[in-house]
């Protein structure tokens, strides 16, 4: 039923396709947002929540220091696929 929408993920090559399957970047950090608030229920106030947020941000992003495994080939690939968007975006 929903073949064309897969289609469109077997077109991309082997690294592209391990790329998207293994990394959903947002999620990731939601969840780890979502973790850290739930064992810290009650925030007094928005500010005391935003404050909280941003210090686990900050965690959360020195744990995201390793790049992804074979990033250069996989770079390489999205250039060879999307170099009239790469030129684009470069032209902006």
């Amino acid at each position: 039923e929903n073949w064309d929408k897969l289609s469109t993920y077997f077109s991309y090559t082997k690294e592209i396709r391990k790329m998207i399957y293994t990394t959903n970047t947002l999620e990731g950090f939601n969840r780890q947002l979502r973790k850290f608030t739930k064992i810290r229920t009650v925030f007094p106030t928005d500010d005391s929540l935003r404050k909280s947020l941003y210090l686990a941000t900050d965690q959360v992003m020195k744990k995201w220091t390793s790049p992804l495994s074979n990033w250069g080939v996989t770079l390489l690939k999205f250039e060879i696929m999307f170099k009239e968007r790469i030129n684009e975006a470069l032209a902006v």
